[in-house]
């Protein structure tokens, strides 16, 4: 065969070869960056975690969300592969129709309900005609709504102050609220500076301790099971880590939350990792989907059903 035409035939070929190899490694470099969302807060701390636990060649970007909704809708928009955020969000999309999914627990404890340590406020009760701070659409706010029917008081009989978590220990300092339902480190810190006085840790619901999930979109589920495995797999093992070494929880925290070790250490022993969907968990979620739809929070309750996988478990 003449040179000539074989080179002709051959030249097409070379350059789809060596279009595949150029674009390969780019793909898969991407491909094995995983993106995980957390909130800003001590009891959203296990995906730094992640690192000592990635497959070989992954890479573990943490993505930080001021609150629980951004971060569920990072993960139905793909911006993050999952998230670590509250179940109150999380239920409030899944009773939307949207495609949201939990793969995993994520956390108990980590709320707290505290006062003006100046104030006269020691029980939920003394709580009525105070300004109380809350984060809308929270696991906090259902948490205590529940708390005040409980001692026959509604949020009528309260002072709501829309606030995000972060802004509440300043303010509490400042005077611009009485009292505020908030989230670790939030606590630790209005206890540590001695601005505030614990109320109570509010886990006398039927909900119990239940606070955050790993949530995961739909098609995730559907489009990349093994992708999503390793992060759960990952979620595991550092959940486990991180409750069985406290001191590096400290310190992790101090340097990704930039908060003093004072506040820190009273954050710690009220904050549980967790990461399995058992009976307790699915039992806890099911009534807070309950409480949800019996405030108005929601028309209807989601399909539990779906709205919760055992598939990584």
């Amino acid at each position: 065969m003449p040179a000539a035409p074989f080179l002709t035939r051959l030249l097409p070929v070379l350059f789809a070869v060596f279009s595949l190899v150029m674009s390969a490694p780019k793909a898969n470099a991407e491909d094995k960056v995983l993106r995980v969302g957390t909130l800003k807060l001590i009891h959203g701390i296990t995906p730094y975690f992640y690192e000592k636990f990635a497959p070989p060649g992954y890479k573990i970007e943490v993505v930080p969300f001021e609150s629980p909704t951004d971060g569920k809708n990072a993960v139905l928009t793909g911006t993050v592969d999952t998230c670590i955020h509250g179940i109150a969000a999380f239920l409030l999309g899944a009773a939307a129709g949207e495609p949201v999914v939990i793969v995993a627990a994520a956390t108990n404890r980590g709320m707290g309900i505290v006062a003006d340590a100046k104030s006269d406020i020691k029980t939920i009760k003394d709580l009525k005609g105070k300004r109380v701070a809350i984060t809308p659409g929270s696991t906090q706010e259902v948490v205590i709504l529940e708390r005040l029917k409980a001692e026959g008081m509604t949020v009528a009989d309260i002072q709501p102050i829309r606030l995000a978590f972060s802004d509440m220990p300043a303010a509490l300092a400042r005077g611009d609220i009485d009292a505020y339902v908030g989230a670790e480190p939030g606590p630790g810190i209005s206890l540590a500076n001695g601005t505030g006085r614990l109320v109570e840790y509010p886990y006398s619901t039927p909900i119990g301790s239940l606070n955050m999930i790993l949530s995961a979109s739909e098609k995730m589920i559907k489009e990349n099971p093994e992708r999503l495995k390793l992060i759960v797999e990952m979620h595991k093992k550092a959940t486990d880590y991180a409750m069985a070494h406290p001191e590096e929880m400290v310190e992790v925290a101090m340097q990704k939350l930039g908060q003093q070790r004072a506040s820190i250490e009273k954050a710690v022993p009220n904050v549980e990792l967790t990461w399995k969907i058992d009976d307790t968990f699915i039992e806890r979620a099911k009534a807070y989907s309950g409480l949800m739809v019996e405030k108005k929070q929601v028309r209807q309750a989601p399909d539990m059903a779906r709205a919760i996988t055992e598939q990584f478990m």
